[in-house]
C-alpha cells in the first residue's frame, strides 16, 4: 500500500469517527481527517 493510500484511508476512518457522537477532548476529528486528506490529495507534489 503506497502512502498516498494510507493517508486516504486514515483521512475516511478520522470522518467517519468525527461522524460519530464520541467525546473528544480539543481535537476536532474531522479538521484531523480533512487535513489528512489533503496532505494525500498533495503528496505527489510534496514529494516529486
Amino acid at each position: 500500500m503506497s502512502v498516498q493510500a494510507f493517508l486516504y484511508v486514515v483521512a475516511v476512518i478520522l470522518i467517519v469517527l468525527a461522524a460519530l457522537p464520541l467525546p473528544t477532548r480539543g481535537v476536532s476529528l474531522a479538521l484531523l481527517g480533512a487535513a489528512c486528506a489533503l496532505l494525500a490529495y498533495a503528496w505527489p507534489v510534496i514529494t516529486d
